[in-house]
């Protein structure tokens, strides 16, 4: 016979089911319940298109300055991201950031990935000043403080030349 008791063949039968059970609900769960957003169009101004990534300068309304780097694929989670795409999209976080930084001397710049309303990979990269109605928090909370209309007509006038420098930039990638 093949060794087993009558009760361990059973016992191993289960364990491979709910192994099965398991591997199903992970794929389940790398499938959108509903259509994806960021599967479906690009959120912004499609600065750059890479094979494991695209740049979108998303312009968040009153930070013009916003972009994210939306990985291609759709997968909810960075630790389910393969090792070497991981990788290109730290480079082009990395790219955007040092841009924004050369390009327009902000006071800070946040980089977040979130995934809590949109559960697609995603990093948002953006620009911060002194001036803007949220700094210091987040740009999701309550504003702090009205804004000047002349900052941020300034920084709009940047932000195709600010895209045409990460465009040389990335895409000999």
């Amino acid at each position: 016979m093949n060794g087993f008791a009558s009760g361990e063949v059973s016992a191993l039968a289960r364990v491979a089911l709910q192994q099965a059970q398991l591997a199903e609900q992970v794929m389940q769960s790398r499938t959108p319940a509903a259509p994806c957003p960021l599967c479906l169009e690009d959120g912004g101004v499609l600065v750059a298109e890479l094979d494991a990534c695209r740049v979108v300068r998303a312009g968040e309304p009153g930070f013009p300055a916003s972009y994210r780097v939306v990985l291609t694929d759709h997968v909810a989670e960075w630790s389910d991201v393969h090792i070497a795409d991981q990788q290109e999209v730290m480079r082009v976080v990395n790219v955007v950031e040092t841009t924004l930084r050369a390009h327009l001397h902000p006071t800070k710049v946040n980089l977040a990935s979130l995934g809590n309303v949109v559960a697609h990979v995603h990093w948002h990269v953006v620009a911060r000043f002194d001036w803007d109605s949220h700094f210091p928090a987040p740009i999701w909370a309550r504003p702090q403080r009205a804004v000047d209309p002349a900052h941020l007509a300034v920084l709009t006038q940047l932000m195709p030349a600010v895209d045409e420098a990460l465009r040389q930039q990335l895409l000999p990638w």
